[in-house]
């Protein structure tokens, strides 16, 4: 593993600066990795390791810089869940933890570093200091992984019959016999504009 500066310097350089969520998505991720006895994400331990995050913010980018697992490699998955939470699957073992950051870490920060009245920096200098528990709760979980989920799974492609589009990974729907993507099943984020 790198040092802790290692990892905010290259947290920096993916996310284009360094703030209190990167500093905190790095410290969840070590520790997430140290509960689970993993030292070596992204060598000996890359294939063990499957992360689930619950936030689109800058943490989920710094956890993927400790991790190695990113969104390309089907090794870090998303559940908009809107917090700042994190499940580390150890893939080998079938064991995970779900680690959040709890609420009452920012007032902690206030407590720890009155003395600096920018919040952000302020918050950044004690999520650098504070111990992991004072941090973060964490819990043993189970996660039901299916094994199209998985990196490296391969599976033949479905097409769907009203747009012709490829589907991958099982992700099509069966109505009426009839094979269709999410979009044409109605679960579309987006609206076609007619030209």
């Amino acid at each position: 593993m790198k040092t802790f500066d290692q990892y905010v310097e290259m947290a920096g350089q993916i996310h284009g600066h360094i703030c209190a969520g990167q500093i905190l998505g790095l410290r969840m991720a070590l520790y997430g990795l140290r509960l689970l006895g993993l030292p070596d994400p992204e060598g000996k331990d890359r294939k063990r390791l499957l992360t689930f995050v619950e936030i689109d913010r800058c943490a989920t980018d710094a956890i993927s810089v400790v991790t190695g697992c990113r969104l390309g490699k089907r090794a870090l998955k998303f559940r908009d869940f809107g917090k700042a939470a994190a499940t580390f699957c150890d893939l080998e073992k079938d064991r995970a933890v779900r680690v959040v950051a709890k609420e009452s870490s920012i007032g902690s920060a206030r407590e720890l570093h009155p003395e600096i009245a920018d919040k952000n920096q302020q918050q950044m200098r004690a999520y650098r200091e504070m111990p992991d528990q004072e941090l973060f709760d964490a819990q043993w979980v189970r996660v039901r992984i299916a094994p199209e989920d998985l990196p490296g799974y391969k599976s033949p492609r479905a097409i769907c019959a009203l747009c012709g589009e490829g589907i991958s990974f099982r992700r099509e729907t069966l109505r009426d016999g009839v094979t269709l993507c999410r979009a044409c099943a109605g679960e579309r984020y987006y609206e076609p504009l007619v030209p």
